[in-house]
């Protein structure tokens, strides 16, 4: 028996989810899955205990071609589809992620390692964004304008884009995907996603609700699937004439690659990329709710989260009293299988991450940095590690580089000025917080001069963004904004019209020719 099968057996759920000993690694259809004959196999391994839960056979040249130009056909039809009947079939895709929710939450669970209650909660955050598509389907509005010519209407409209690349990470292996691809379906858009290598069974298994929902509306192609190493298949997919939009999320340096191979083309790109995100937390502060949210935000996917809080601005006051009640919570962690409901941390997702986390902490000394508490590489199968809490004198180099990674580092400071310089002096800029009851404290962090991060919060962390508002950052976080506000806009070509209703042929600006 091989390993792989041995773990399709220990986990049943994985046949609900159409999950198999090998799987195909693109899809152009409900009825059109590659033949893995002949392919390099990708073993997909979990972070939980090591085993291979499954193989992948990884798409070709001529499997990449076939599925663009499955979404190229698909898009022909798809955008002359009135937008609310669009809707209509997202809404059954919503019921579908309902009905498998709990099965697809413990997939990302095995898969990339955060809690079960956390691969449920990514799995809500998809049916969310659906939910927010269908509405969003009656609601594709354009403005109308004043004419300054007599007898003329003025207005713009929307149309659809074209085909959609998704290239996501494994750390949200199926509700970043959902962020872009569901309010682009209702745009009229099509999509061809690349999952992250590491996590490709939760692609496959979205595959699968996806088919089985267009099939029952007779159609298919408009979500369409292909997996590959970012070398071939990401190359192609990021310089390809064929694709209107790139939606990109990773490492900064990933998103260089993308901006410029975009831009050389004039395509359009969203870039979710690195995070570096602080918590200020004021003399004033409830330190039992700041505590709480740092914990979460810290600790929440081992710290794999774009949005986990990395750094604690704390006021030199109350900076001993946090610390210590960071450390006593932090000793409270329950770090083990996250399939278990008891489970407050799980592994990372690779050895890999298990060493950068520990170079880094090696580092530490030669910059200030001292740890406090945790750090340390757990014995046994799997990648397990012990959160971080670190003292550092400010934002250090090591300190303004991302490891993606359960290290917290923590600084002082004197003045509110002083907390938001810290704040911002990182090269990145996705998320931020600060906890206070002082309006005035509260007030200028969000003012022009405070936080230049795309999401600030008061009294509430850094993770755990609603739908509803646009998600990004600025800076090296790359500027892109996907989920929800106005976000559709990326999605769509927009266009003014002018009518004119008259016998005669006024020009603008007053101009008079012939």
């Amino acid at each position: 028996m091989s390993q792989s099968l041995a773990s399709l057996q220990r986990y049943d759920f994985l046949k609900e989810l159409g999950i198999g000993e090998v799987n195909s690694g693109a899809c152009a259809g409900p009825e059109d899955w590659a033949d893995v004959s002949g392919k390099e196999l990708l073993e997909v391994i979990s972070p939980i205990d090591g085993s291979v839960i499954a193989q992948v056979g990884l798409s070709s040249e001529k499997d990449y071609d076939h599925v663009i130009e499955a979404a190229e056909c698909s898009f022909q039809k798809w955008r002359l589809v009135p937008a609310p009947k669009r809707g209509a079939i997202i809404r059954d895709v919503a019921s579908e992620l309902r009905r498998l929710k709990e099965p697809l939450g413990k997939l990302v669970t095995l898969e990339m390692g955060k809690i079960v209650e956390e691969g449920y909660g990514e799995v809500q955050e998809a049916m969310d964004i659906a939910d927010f598509a269908v509405g969003l389907s009656r609601q594709l509005y354009g403005l109308s304008m004043q004419s300054e010519r007599p007898n003329h209407r003025m207005y713009e409209q929307w149309h659809p884009l074209g085909v959609v690349g998704i290239i996501t990470a494994f750390n949200f292996p199926v509700a970043v995907w959902s962020w872009n691809a569901m309010v682009a379906a209702v745009c009229g858009d099509t999509m061809v996603w690349k999952p992250s290598t590491k996590t490709p069974l939760c692609a496959i298994a979205v595959q699968h609700i996806l088919n089985r929902v267009l099939k029952s509306h007779g159609g298919g192609g408009i979500f369409t699937l292909i997996i590959g190493k970012g070398a071939r298949i990401g190359e192609r997919m990021i310089n390809d004439k064929r694709i209107a939009l790139i939606s990109s999320t990773g490492s900064t340096a990933m998103g260089r690659r993308v901006a410029e191979a975009t831009s050389k083309r004039l395509a359009r790109n969203i870039l979710e990329l690195g995070g570096n995100n602080a918590i200020i937390v004021a003399e004033d502060a409830n330190l039992d709710l700041a505590t709480r949210a740092i914990l979460f935000g810290s600790v929440g996917t081992a710290g794999q989260r774009c949005t986990t809080t990395r750094r604690i601005i704390a006021q030199r006051k109350i900076i001993d009293d946090l610390v210590n009640r960071l450390v006593n919570s932090y000793k409270q962690v329950r770090i083990g299988n996250p399939l278990d409901s008891s489970t407050v941390m799980g592994p990372l997702v690779d050895q890999e991450a298990v060493e950068t986390m520990i170079k880094a902490l090696a580092n530490l000394s030669s910059q200030g940095g001292k740890i406090v508490y945790g750090g340390e590489r757990l014995k046994g199968p799997g990648n397990y590690v012990t959160p971080a809490i670190v003292l550092v004198p400010g934002n250090t180099q090591l300190v303004c580089e991302e490891t993606f990674a359960p290290i917290l580092y923590v600084m002082p400071y004197d003045t509110i000025d002083d907390a938001i310089r810290l704040n911002n002096e990182v090269p990145q800029g996705l998320a931020s917080s600060i906890f206070t009851e002082s309006l005035k404290y509260a007030e200028k962090f969000l003012s022009a001069v405070g936080s230049d991060c795309g999401i600030a919060n008061v009294n509430i962390g850094t993770s755990g963004a609603e739908i509803g508002g646009a998600f990004g950052g600025e800076k090296d976080t790359g500027g892109g904004r996907e989920a929800g506000s106005d976000s559709w806009k990326q999605y769509m070509r927009r266009q003014t019209t002018t009518i004119n209703w008259s016998d005669d042929l006024p020009l603008a600006q007053g101009i008079k020719f012939g």
